[in-house]
C-alpha cells in the first residue's frame, strides 16, 4: 500500500497540473460515471492529502472564476493497488506514474493488480494496462486554432479520468474513490490522527500535531508498533516508515504505548515527519544514515523496488532501510540478525539488540 509521502506527492503532482483548470472528468470504465458527471467541467481549486486519503476541490461548474472555495471534493484512497497514470504535450514535466506497489516482470515494471474482492472476469478487466504511447499534437478548431493535444486512449480499467489543458491523469484500482461536500470530508479527517507531512506544511501548527500524537499513544496499553499503523493515531504511516521509524528510535515494536517517554515519542514524531517529508522530495523512501550503508553484503537481494532505481546518485535500494524486508540479515548497526514476526496481520522486522 502507498505510504502517506506518496499520496502528499499526487496532491501536488495533479496541482500542478490542473489547478485553475476546468476539468473534462470521466469514468472509461464506468464505475464513477455518476461522480463524474456532477465533476465534469467543474474548475479544481484545491488538490490535498491527509495521511493516505487524497482531496481534490472543486468549484461548482457555474461557480464564479475568482471564487477558490471548494464546493465538492473527490476522495480517493488507493489501498493496496491503486495507481495514478499520467501523460501530457510536452509542455511540462510529468510523473509516469504514482500510487501502487511494483513488481517487476522481467524487465517491464508492473502495478500489482487488485484481486481481493472481484471476480476472474473483473479480475482480469482491472489489470493495469501497459504505458500509453506518447500523446500526439493537433490543431483543435474548438480553440481558435491553438495548438493543442489528443490524450492517449484510457488503458485498463480506468476509474476516473481528469483531462485538462495540456496534460491527463487516470485512476485505475482504488479501494475508496467517491464526491463528498465540506462536511463529509471534515467527517473523514476528524476521524484520522495528525499528519506529519501536513504539521510540517503548517510550521505553528505542528506542536498540537505532536502533543495529539503523544496522548493518542499515551493513554494506551497497546504496543506501539500497531499504534503506528492505526490511521487513527497517526495518518500517512505504513509498514516501511513503522519498521524504520521504531529502528530509529530504539524502540521494542512491542512496547506498551503508555510506558514510552512523551519525550521519546515528540522524537520519534519528528523522526518520521522528516523522513516523510524527504520522500515527498525524492520520491523514494531512505532511512539509513550515510555511515550504516558501505557495503551492503547481501547487495542485490532487496524486495523492494523505488520509483528513482537507477537515477544518478540515488542511494541503491539494497542500501535503503535498515530492517524493513532484511530479515535473517545482520543489522547494519550491531551485527545481530533481523527478525520478522507477524502484527495485526502486517509483517513487522526488528532488531533484537538495538530495540530494546
Amino acid at each position: 500500500m502507498p505510504e502517506g509521502h506518496t499520496v502528499h506527492r499526487l496532491a501536488h503532482a495533479l496541482g500542478e497540473l490542473f489547478a485553475g483548470q476546468k476539468l473534462a472528468v470521466s469514468s472509461p470504465q464506468g464505475r464513477f460515471a455518476d461522480g463524474a458527471a456532477v465533476l465534469d467541467g467543474a474548475r479544481l481549486v484545491a488538490s490535498e492529502a491527509w495521511g493516505k486519503h487524497l482531496f481534490l476541490g472543486f468549484a461548482a461548474p457555474g461557480a464564479v472564476e475568482s471564487d477558490d472555495v471548494p464546493d465538492l471534493w473527490l476522495r480517493v484512497h488507493l489501498g493496496l493497488y491503486g495507481a495514478w497514470t499520467f501523460a501530457g504535450d510536452g509542455s511540462a514535466v510529468v510523473e509516469h506514474a504514482i500510487g501502487a506497489p511494483r513488481r517487476r516482470i522481467g524487465e517491464v515494471e508492473s502495478a500489482v493488480p487488485d484481486e481481493s474482492a472481484a471476480g476472474p472476469a473483473q479480475r482480469s478487466a482491472e489489470r493495469p494496462a501497459p504505458a500509453p504511447e506518447p500523446p500526439g499534437r493537433t490543431v483543435s478548431p474548438d480553440r481558435s486554432g491553438a495548438d493543442s493535444w489528443n490524450p492517449p486512449e484510457p488503458r485498463g480499467a480506468v476509474r476516473v479520468r481528469l483531462l485538462g489543458e495540456h496534460a491527463v491523469a487516470d485512476l485505475n484500482g482504488p479501494t475508496a474513490c467517491e464526491v463528498i461536500d465540506g462536511s463529509e470530508k471534515r467527517a473523514v479527517e476528524a476521524r484520522l490522527g495528525p499528519d506529519p507531512l501536513r504539521g510540517e506544511a503548517q510550521g505553528a501548527g505542528r506542536s498540537a500535531d505532536v502533543e495529539a500524537f503523544v496522548a493518542r499513544v499515551g493513554r494506551t496499553r497497546t504496543d506501539v508498533g500497531r499504534l503506528l499503523m492505526d490511521q487513527a493515531v497517526v495518518a500517512g504511516v505504513g509498514n516501511i516508515y513503522r519498521a524504520e521509524a521504531l529502528f530509529r528510535a530504539g524502540l521494542d515494536p512491542l512496547s506498551p504505548g503508555r510506558d514510552v517517554p512523551a519525550e521519546v515519542l515528540r522524537s520519534l514524531y519528528a523522526d518520521l515527519a522528516a523522513l516523510m517529508a524527504d520522500g515527498v522530495r525524492t520520491g523514494r523512501i531512505v532511512t539509513t544514515r550515510e555511515e550504516h550503508r558501505g557495503d551492503d553484503r547481501v547487495a542485490g537481494s532487496h524486495r523492494v523496488r523505488q520509483n528513482t532505481d537507477g537515477d544518478p546518485g540515488a542511494v541503491p535500494r539494497e542500501q535503503s532501510f535498515y530492517v524493513y524486508h532484511r530479515e535473517g540479515l545482520p543489522c547494519r548497526v550491531c551485527g545481530s540478525t533481523v527478525l520478522v514476526r507477524d502484527l495485526a496481520g502486517r509483517t513487522l522486522f526488528w532488531c533484537p539488540s538495538c530495540q530494546v
